[in-house]
């Protein structure tokens, strides 16, 4: 599975950003700063966001669509959007600012699958399109936060959690690829461990094996960081 590095990985490895607390309130400031014209500021927002976008389009892209369009092609179209549309964003909070890229993303996937799935001509599927998939994205994140959890979280509930999806994204991340995409597969896509073991070329009880024992890691690393110790 393709996954973008990027800067922000190099700096979310660096002990620096993991003694670093995530706080919604220093989000806000950084949004301010952008508005009053530091540019700086803006590509440091942004960064923060890279593992998430990419958690969220890795598990959008099908079969069709990975043969023409790669998920750090599809993040980077993202963030040049993000980029250049700005001025238009009117949030301050940073889960307004989750939701607008969030709705970024659906837009670059709808047009994605415009240019390489349907037909040129007018089709209803593209009418609805777009409010499906944003669905889809806040599901795929609401699942994500109930893997570092012991027990379901109500709706409202996930609806709180929700900004620690970029953390959790962070977190994944960081994990061997083959236990980070077991993950997404299980997780995220919901592929059972026939497919898995197919899109993976193991066997089927291997990949049950393999994502018992990734979210084992997945949960201790979460664990790790929440109590301030190195992951």
């Amino acid at each position: 599975m393709d996954w973008p590095s990027g800067a922000f990985l190099e700096t979310a490895m660096s002990s620096d950003f993991k003694n670093t607390p995530y706080a919604a309130h220093s989000v806000k400031q950084m949004i301010a700063k952008v508005r009053e014209g530091n540019a700086e500021s803006f590509g440091d927002l942004l960064q923060l966001y890279h593992n998430y976008l990419a958690v969220l389009a890795s598990t959008q892209l099908d079969n069709r669509l990975r043969r023409r369009l790669s998920t750090s092609d599809l993040v980077q179209e993202t963030m040049l959007a993000a980029h250049r549309d700005f001025a238009q964003f009117r949030g301050k909070s940073e889960g307004e600012l989750m939701a607008w890229l969030r709705q970024i993303l659906s837009n670059c996937l709808s047009h994605a699958i415009e240019k390489n799935v349907y037909a040129k001509k007018r089709d209803i599927r593209r009418e609805v399109g777009l409010d499906t998939m944003a669905k889809r994205l806040d599901d795929s994140m609401a699942r994500l936060a109930h893997i570092a959890t012991d027990k379901a979280a109500s709706p409202s509930e996930v609806m709180m959690r929700r900004e620690l999806a970029a953390e959790l994204s962070g977190q994944l991340a960081k994990m061997k690829d083959s236990y980070r995409d077991v993950i997404v597969y299980r997780n995220l896509q919901g592929l059972t461990f026939d497919e898995i073991a197919e899109r993976m070329k193991i066997k089927s009880g291997a990949a049950r094996m393999l994502w018992v024992r990734a979210i084992a890691k997945f949960k201790d690393v979460c664990q790790m960081d929440k109590n301030g110790d190195a992951t």
